[in-house]
């Protein structure tokens, strides 16, 4: 499992101009809510000062490191990292792979009574998201507040993007921090409301979004399989993480415009797939490496998971058996850049210096930890010179695959109140 922690927001408005080779997400209101100034990059509340070693935390041993990856983290070192030209560069791809764009408007929608998840089998209640921390609050499912709505962030059909947001009826005026959830493959929005409960209790505004070709956004069971070997065939949709990136983007462009969230208090979280989509929303990749999973022959576990797409390119290339040409044409058809410039050496520092909490399973397969290395090195390096170094922690939990655990959850929860709720 991968969860990825940090809060992701529109910069304040400056007063000066953006770059001309910057194209900032889209400025158009969102009715009938009031507008408000947008910038073209995103950040987190000012960051926390302060001097403290890096925060990094390995629950086990540190992951084994030859002389080969140390000299590679040495130099990865030297590199200078460029956060704006990053988000630049990855804002104008991201832009440039759109469908025609609309007013970013919103509508309201119904419950969803009997959500489709895409799983052979119907997944069962987790004792992991059951076990998130709750607030005591009498008669809470009268004071619960349920929202069902629409965000419209492209044109077409999977421009319109769902959403589920639980927070408490009150009474005050004050406006609250927000926290975003993303599902992992083949679940849906529904499948996290115990996470949005949870979270509504302590007094966030917690939503919950169907990510790309899942959710509202399928038709079937094979909906989300049959997007990624039509993005392989076709090239012209990224299902896998990055056309879901976009809409969170538009979300945040949303969510700051609430009157009832405090735009500097928005925070953001996913699971496996979902933890992908909160690392890409902030203009940043996930934080294994694909390149490093081709080059270091730690690939298989990730194809497996969608393993119908790589099976389809492997007959088109005509391979007795998916390899690693096979892996990484299938990255730079459904996903350019995945396995080169908005891989995590170059765009995990880019987050600093906002808070990032990364969660994983010690002995991940999907997500093996040895990856995480030399983007570590440089993000300890980012996190230093922001004079910042606690805001950056990793937790790996020593014999957990690729699965979420109530002391993920409950690390999780603790990192988001730490940074997002007023004390």
């Amino acid at each position: 499992m991968m969860k990825l922690l940090h809060s992701y927001l529109p910069r304040p408005n400056s007063g000066t101009a953006p770059s001309p080779t910057c194209i900032p997400p889209s400025t158009t209101h969102v009715q009938p809510l009031k507008s408000c100034p947008r910038a073209p990059h995103v950040r987190i509340y000012p960051p926390k000062k302060g001097n403290n070693e890096c925060a990094i935390q390995i629950i086990k041993n540190e992951a084994f490191t030859d002389a080969t990856t140390q000299k590679q983290m040495e130099k990865a070192e030297s590199i200078p990292i460029d956060a704006e030209k990053i988000r630049c560069e990855f804002f104008n791809f991201l832009r440039s792979k759109r469908s025609a764009e609309v007013p970013l408007t919103v509508e309201h929608a119904q419950p969803v009574l009997n959500p489709l998840y895409q799983d052979d089998k119907p997944p069962t209640n987790s004792e992991a998201m059951e076990s998130c921390p709750k607030a005591n609050v009498e008669n809470f499912k009268k004071l619960l507040k349920e929202e069902n709505l629409y965000l419209y962030t492209e044109a077409g059909e999977q421009g319109r993007l769902p959403l589920l947001i639980l927070s408490m009826k009150e009474s005050d005026n004050e406006n609250r921090p927000a926290v975003v959830f993303l599902h992992s493959t083949r679940k849906c929005k529904e499948w996290l409301r115990p996470l949005l409960e949870a979270y509504a209790s302590r007094g966030y505004i917690a939503i919950g979004i169907d990510s790309r070709y899942h959710g509202e956004r399928a038709s079937s069971k094979t909906t989300y399989r049959d997007a990624l070997v039509s993005s392989w065939k076709n090239g012209d949709t990224m299902p896998f993480i990055f056309d879901t990136a976009w809409d969170l983007i538009k979300l945040a462009d949303y969510l700051t415009q609430r009157e009832d969230i405090d735009p500097t208090r928005i925070g953001i979280t996913g699971e496996s797939l979902g933890g992908m989509h909160a690392w890409y929303a902030a203009a940043d990749t996930r934080y294994k490496g694909f390149r490093w999973a081709i080059e270091n022959d730690k690939w298989q576990a990730r194809v497996g998971s969608i393993k119908a797409v790589f099976e389809e390119a492997r007959t088109d290339l005509g391979k007795s058996t998916i390899d690693k040409e096979v892996v990484e044409k299938v990255w730079d058809r459904i996903a350019p850049g995945l396995a080169s410039q908005f891989d995590s050496p170059y765009t995990i520092p880019a987050i600093a210096p906002r808070p990032l909490l990364i969660i994983n399973g010690a002995e991940d397969p999907r997500c093996p930890l040895a990856g995480l290395e030399i983007p570590k090195a440089r993000a300890r390096k980012a996190y230093a010179e922001a004079n910042c170094s606690d805001n950056f922690k990793v937790v790996a939990e020593p014999g957990i695959g690729h699965q979420m655990t109530p002391f993920m959850v409950k690390e999780a929860s603790d990192w988001l109140d730490k940074f997002l709720l007023k004390q």
